[in-house]
C-alpha cells in the first residue's frame, strides 16, 4: 500500500474579473443605446436653455418653480451625457433616471386632464422608454461591477 503524496502549491493571487463575450453588448447595440442617451441629453439641454427664458419671464411667485424645473433639466442632461459616455461605469445613475422618469410619467397620467399633464405624459413616457431601451441595449446593470471590483481590491 503506497501513501499518496501531495505537493504543496504556492498560494495564488486573486484574479481580476474577466469580461466574456456574453458580458458586453454588441458594438451596434452599444452604439444605439449611447446614441439614444446622447439624444436625450442634447434635447434636454435645449429644454434647459428654453427654461432660462421662461425663468426670465416668470412672475416672482413662479420663479422658484421655474428655476427648480430649469435646473433639473441641466442635471438630467448631464446624467444622460454621463450614460452616453460611460454606460457601464456609472452605478446607480441608470436606475435613478429610470425611476424618476417612470414616476414622472405616472404622475403625468394622474393629471392627464391638464395641459401640463398631457404634455408631460408624452415627453416623460418617451424619455423613460428610450432610457429603459438604452439600459437594456448597453447592459447598464453591469455598471454595478465597478463597485464590486473596488470591494475586491
Amino acid at each position: 500500500m503506497s501513501a499518496a503524496t501531495t505537493t504543496p502549491t504556492a498560494p495564488t493571487a486573486p484574479t481580476a474579473p474577466t469580461t466574456t463575450v456574453h458580458d458586453a453588448p454588441s458594438r451596434r447595440w452599444d452604439l444605439v443605446g449611447r446614441s439614444l442617451m446622447g439624444l436625450n441629453s442634447a434635447v434636454t439641454f435645449a429644454v434647459f436653455v428654453n427654461g432660462l427664458f421662461l425663468m426670465a419671464a416668470a412672475s416672482d411667485d413662479r420663479m422658484m418653480v421655474e428655476g427648480w424645473r430649469t435646473f433639473g433639466y441641466l442635471v438630467f442632461s448631464a446624467m444622460w451625457a454621463m450614460l452616453a459616455y460611460r454606460p457601464r461605469q456609472v452605478p446607480a445613475i441608470w436606475e435613478m433616471v429610470i425611476f424618476h422618469k417612470v414616476a414622472a410619467t405616472v404622475l403625468a397620467f394622474t393629471i392627464l386632464d391638464t395641459t401640463e399633464g398631457m404634455q408631460s405624459s408624452i415627453t416623460d413616457t418617451s424619455v423613460a422608454a428610450l432610457t429603459i431601451f438604452a439600459y437594456i441595449a448597453c447592459r447598464g446593470w453591469q455598471s454595478w461591477r465597478v463597485i464590486q471590483r473596488a470591494d475586491a481590491a
